[in-house]
């Protein structure tokens, strides 16, 4: 999905310093990378990049996003080498700043200890960027092999936060609440992905009963009123990705995609690309989608790059530097 703007609003857009703050490491892994690999098996493009594709379910895309990460993602160096290219392609939209997040399953399935991923990732930062690094699991992590590593990764150097990725449909057990607050207590941030394929309830949940601030998505926290005021009432920022949210069908169209009214209501909204590997798009998309398909002004379009500079996680005069730069545009 590339929205067709102008020559003018494409500049501007350009332009604009950006934040990215909902991304999933393994989900941008660079396909040229896996070209490297086989270039005969990964020679023509993927069509789930097609403009009109959509995936028949949230399994068929967690699937074939598995399949392909586990190839390249067998070692730190590999993180390293992934995080390099992802991070170049930031530095070229003009982004500032990038929250990326790195799952726990592949500790527990390939045996990489997740410090050395998170060093691996930090390591691959350029000048001229800022990332903070959090590690997602799944609502079903907290077992035998990866519990330890949950309650260790409170120590971690460098471990920005934590968030909680996956499936909605599996409940939120009783260990989550209790490690998001532990999570805090050690100074990190926490994140929830809910109200994506999960109802507002989801949404409401992350916010009283887990504590965030940071909803990955939240879309369906339209079907509640009460859960947009909540959410806007406790200051919680939605970190929403509309062509992610589209070709996963969770919005029919692009149009119909509530980051309209949410932005309208006064609920901060940022966007993202979530996993750019499965869904062909590029931040610059992301923002061409807002402009094309929800009538986004350009003084909007600036208001969104603020709003992601508002949740950075860096000091006030840096903060104040970029909002600077953003006006200045």
């Amino acid at each position: 999905m590339h929205p067709k703007i102008s020559t003018e609003t494409a500049d501007l857009i350009h332009r604009l310093p950006k934040t990215e703050t909902h991304l999933h490491i393994e989900g941008a892994l660079p396909y040229a990378l896996l070209q490297s690999l086989d270039p005969e098996r990964f020679a023509a493009p993927q069509a789930c990049w097609a403009p009109d594709f959509k995936w028949l379910c949230f399994e068929d895309f967690e699937a074939h996003l598995i399949e392909h990460a586990v190839q390249w993602f067998t070692t730190p160096e590999r993180y390293h080498e992934a995080a390099k290219v992802i991070f170049a392609g930031h530095l070229a939209q003009n982004v500032r700043y990038v929250e990326t997040s790195f799952h726990a399953g592949i500790i527990e399935f390939l045996g990489i200890p997740g410090p050395e991923i998170l060093d691996a990732i930090r390591a691959a930062v350029p000048e001229g960027l800022e990332v903070r690094v959090f590690m997602g699991m799944a609502r079903n992590s907290y077992n035998a092999t990866l519990a330890p590593v949950l309650e260790d990764c409170m120590t971690w150097d460098g471990l920005a936060g934590i968030d909680l990725h996956g499936i909605e449909s599996l409940p939120l057990e009783a260990w989550t609440p209790k490690l998001w607050k532990k999570a805090r207590d050690h100074g990190l941030i926490t994140k929830a992905h809910a109200g994506e394929f999960g109802p507002a309830a989801h949404v409401r949940e992350a916010i009283e009963v887990l504590g965030v601030q940071r909803i990955q998505h939240g879309i369906r926290a339209v079907e509640d009123p009460a859960v947009v005021e909540l959410a806007i009432r406790k200051g919680v920022t939605f970190d929403v990705c509309p062509i992610s949210n589209v070709k996963l069908d969770v919005i029919d169209t692009l149009e119909a995609h509530p980051i309209r009214r949410f932005f309208d209501q006064g609920l901060r909204c940022t966007v993202s690309t979530d996993d750019p590997f499965s869904f062909g798009n590029s931040l610059e998309d992301e923002y061409a989608a807002l402009s094309a398909g929800l009538k986004f002004s350009n003084d909007e379009l600036k208001q969104v790059a603020k709003n992601g500079f508002e949740v950075a996680l860096v000091d006030a005069a840096t903060r104040v530097g970029w909002m600077a730069e953003v006006d200045a545009v």
